[in-house]
């Protein structure tokens, strides 16, 4: 029997810092100030913004917080990449 596993697929790590950047810049406030808002790190943000992060579900739900959206909205990609669909990202196989 094979079963699908995600694997961690970096177009959408970038396609979320994106999102994060695209929000934060949207509101007009620093990475300081998104820092002060979620309790994250600036340096963290700024990784997460490159996209040389891969968070967690709970700080997902920070970051949507922090925009007063809910977390489906917050992974609505649409603005930052109009062919978005998450049929493209990979998947693998292991028995």
């Amino acid at each position: 029997m094979y079963h699908l596993v995600p694997m961690i697929n970096e177009d959408l790590i970038k396609e979320f810092g994106l999102r994060i950047r695209q929000l934060r810049t949207l509101k007009k406030i620093s990475q300081e100030e998104l820092s002060f808002e979620t309790g994250f790190h600036r340096t963290y943000i700024g990784m997460i913004e490159r996209g040389e992060r891969n968070i967690s579900l709970s700080h997902i739900a920070v970051f949507a917080k922090a925009f007063e959206l809910n977390v489906s909205e917050l992974l609505d990609f649409r603005d930052i990449n109009p062919n978005h669909t998450f049929k493209n990202y990979q998947t693998k196989t292991i028995e």
